[in-house]
């Protein structure tokens, strides 16, 4: 959502004038009417009233959660949509106990809990259970002591990297703990998508970490032979998205798929496609300057959506 907060919010990242996050909120919520989607995975929800404009937006039918789990200062969180009732919902945020103490700074600060919730709700679709889990990883955009996002040097900009990426791990192993717990050893017959930002491309170390037991990606010889692993396994569905729109974000004028759609073996066989989708206007360059963009009505990144046949 990039931000979505209301100018009435004054957090420095929102929009400064009500006409431009009208013009947000339309935006969006063409964008997802015109995909004809059901359930929506959001990230980077501001505020609570930014959030009940979109719903108000999207029209009767739908409906929408949110995490209370967020970091400050920039209060951004997970939320989902939509418009199959929700029957059930839950949060996780704890870091597991065998990586609390990872620290994060200078200081020492110790990392016990993911800066965004995982966001979990369950719809039924055609007589189904659809576990739909929202999720936001550590940004590899690196903030540095007093709010700075530039380094005094760049021992400092090395070591700070790393506790984003130390971070980002520790929050994938938490979510792969989340995912573990909702499947049950059952992913041969439970529906689950694990979807939204991991702040990281497919083939990276700590998007690697949500995947589960390797050996059966899709596109490997593996896919479609059956192993014990399936139980347990999450497939990203990136290789599915046609070659020239694999990417859900444009940095510094190379495009990258960082937004990501995991799903069980049961899941996987009901995917008829996959794509990204941007609602008509093409994905802008973006840097490391997270206010750069306040004032713009667009998101700077892409849809990523897949179609289930249940």
């Amino acid at each position: 959502m990039e931000n979505l907060f209301t100018p009435a919010a004054g957090t420095g990242y929102g929009p400064t004038e009500k006409a431009v996050f009208e013009a947000k909120i339309a935006g969006l919520a063409s964008t997802i009417t015109d995909a004809e989607l059901d359930v929506v995975a959001v990230q980077e929800v501001g505020d609570e009233d930014a959030f009940t404009a979109l719903i108000d937006a999207l029209g009767s039918g739908w409906d929408g959660e949110l995490s209370t789990r967020f970091a400050t200062p920039h209060t951004i969180r997970n939320g989902i949509l939509s418009r199959l009732p929700i029957e059930t919902v839950s949060e996780h945020e704890a870091i597991p106990d065998e990586l609390q103490g990872v620290p994060v700074d200078d200081a020492g600060t110790a990392l016990t809990a993911m800066g965004r919730g995982a966001l979990h709700i369950r719809v039924t679709a055609r007589g189904q259970a659809v576990d739909v889990v929202s999720v936001h990883l550590k940004s590899k955009l690196i903030t540095y002591s007093g709010g700075r996002f530039t380094p005094r040097d760049e021992a400092e900009r090395a070591r700070y990297a790393a506790y984003a990426l130390y971070r980002r791990a520790a929050e994938a192993v938490a979510v792969r703990g989340f995912a573990d717990a909702l499947i049950d050893a059952q992913g041969d017959e439970r529906h689950l998508v694990v979807a939204g930002d991991f702040n990281d491309e497919a083939a990276a170390a700590t998007t690697q970490i949500i995947h589960g037991p390797a050996g059966s990606e899709i596109g490997t010889p593996g896919e479609n032979r059956p192993d014990q692993g399936d139980a347990h396994r999450l497939f990203n569905l990136a290789p599915l998205i046609p070659e020239e729109l694999r990417f859900s974000r444009v940095y510094r004028g190379r495009g990258e798929l960082i937004d990501h759609l995991f799903v069980t073996n049961a899941t996987r066989q009901a995917v008829t496609d996959a794509t990204t989708l941007t609602g008509g206007e093409p994905l802008p360059s973006i840097d490391d300057t997270p206010t750069t963009r306040r004032d713009s009505p667009y998101s700077d990144h892409a849809l990523v959506v897949a179609t289930l046949d249940l």
